[in-house]
């Protein structure tokens, strides 16, 4: 009996959304179409891409490393640009709430968990496997997310 794959074109129709969405909670607005794209674009044209059985897990996999690369990219330009600073002063580009910089606080590891947790009500078992890591380690990520928000909320 012979599976029907989808296209690349077909699964980036059936999935699309619900990445973009994903990658909001790691990266922000602004950001997550890229991810997105760019997570996407590189695995569409990796050869093991074919084998692949649960195409969306290893999709969110794919946005979680690109969401990672992006904040280490960030983090260093940001530290390049406070030495470039002339006078030691850097504005903050833009406000954001108090819950939301809180979130941004965590590691990327954590705020995938949190994001699939409470924005899309997955459950442990189903956000390991999304994410292609032990229910432990989710009960573990998500423990200290929780940790770190509470001591920055309740301050």
């Amino acid at each position: 009996m012979t599976t029907l794959r989808l296209t690349d074109e077909d699964v980036y129709r059936k999935f699309g959304d619900d990445l973009v969405w994903f990658a909001m909670g790691l990266v922000g607005r602004d950001d997550a179409a890229d991810v997105v794209s760019e997570a996407t674009l590189r695995v569409f044209a990796s050869p093991s891409w074919r084998g692949v059985e649960d195409q969306r897990a290893y999709l969110y996999r794919a946005v979680l490393h690109q969401a990672a690369n992006t904040h280490r990219e960030r983090q260093r330009r940001w530290r390049r640009e406070l030495k470039a600073a002339d006078d030691g002063v850097v504005e903050l580009p833009e406000y954001r709430p108090e819950v939301l910089a809180a979130v941004r606080r965590l590691s990327v590891r954590q705020r995938a968990v949190v994001v699939l947790k409470y924005w899309e009500q997955l459950t442990a078992s189903e956000i390991a496997s999304q994410l292609g890591i032990s229910e432990g380690s989710v009960h573990r990520h998500l423990a200290r997310a929780r940790s770190k928000l509470r001591g920055v909320l309740y301050e």
